[in-house]
């Protein structure tokens, strides 16, 4: 009689752990989505950009809120400036439609551009410097760039003179490893 309660309380102990642990990457998973995904899928398929990267700065930028208006007038997922929106109309050549700053396959597909573009311009040299450029203009960052007080390179920063966007690099950094761990898929290829 012991024996088998013994054997019923593992059998039980061992299913309440497998459901907690289950339960735990639920909750995980609900704190780091992937809404969007045909958007972001297709996007960065098109531009190259790495797609725990996009959901890290979706997260990031309006916590998936495709109506979020930043202080500064940013608009949608990943929180495009107008001014923003419009020049990338102008170098993506698409009719620009301001209207559609904030509808999620547009927003998605210029924020991912811009990353692109952001990633190319600086050299490749990180996606950390594509991130200050998205977030503190990238006439100011290729300004840094040329300022031995914030690069020794001239393509990564040392140092970043606003505590903001200073912030925000590895804020989403922290995000993309996450999103990478929660979903391996998402994780880079080993070279190898």
């Amino acid at each position: 009689m012991n024996y088998r309660k013994f054997i019923v309380c593992a059998v039980l102990l061992v299913a309440f752990g497998v459901g907690a642990f289950f339960a735990v990457g639920a909750i995980q998973k609900s704190r780091y989505p992937r809404d969007y995904s045909e958007y972001v899928q297709k996007y960065c398929a098109e531009y190259e950009v790495p797609q725990s990267l996009v959901y890290a700065v979706i997260r990031t930028e309006s916590g998936f809120n495709k109506d979020a208006v930043s202080r500064a007038g940013a608009k949608g997922l990943m929180q495009l400036t107008p001014d923003t929106f419009s020049w990338l109309s102008r170098i993506m050549e698409i009719e620009e439609r301001p209207e559609l700053i904030t509808d999620p396959e547009t927003n998605i597909r210029y924020g991912v551009y811009y990353l692109g573009y952001l990633y190319r311009r600086y050299g490749s040299a990180s996606w950390e410097t594509a991130l200050a450029g998205y977030n503190a203009g990238h006439n100011r960052v290729s300004g840094w760039l040329e300022d031995e007080r914030y690069t020794d390179d001239g393509k990564t920063l040392k140092n970043i003179p606003i505590e903001e966007t200073a912030n925000y690099i590895p804020k989403v950094m922290k995000s993309k490893a996450k999103y990478e761990s929660l979903y391996p898929e998402l994780a880079p290829a080993e070279n190898g």
